[in-house]
């Protein structure tokens, strides 16, 4: 639902905001990233300030983001529902 939503595509363009919620270094050997890498839980927000959104991200010191490459959604207000992963 996220990637069909298109929650990150739309962020980045504008339409949502985030708010950073936490942020920390994880630990390279578990999350197979390089060191200086941080670990982030994003909440987005729409222009009314409500939480449509919030991801898990690794956060590389060159701006790119590591795992995957792209947020994991952990919590997702869909059509009116919202979705716990």
């Amino acid at each position: 639902m996220f990637n069909e939503g298109r929650y990150w595509e739309r962020m980045k363009a504008g339409e949502f905001f985030e708010v950073l919620y936490r942020e920390g270094h994880p630990s390279p050997r578990d999350s197979h990233e390089p060191p200086c890498t941080r670990s982030q839980i994003i909440a987005y927000l729409d222009g009314q300030g409500r939480q449509v959104a919030i991801v898990h991200q690794y956060l590389r010191k060159d701006g790119h983001l590591g795992g995957s490459g792209q947020p994991e959604p952990k919590k997702l207000l869909h059509q009116g529902k919202i979705y716990v992963t």
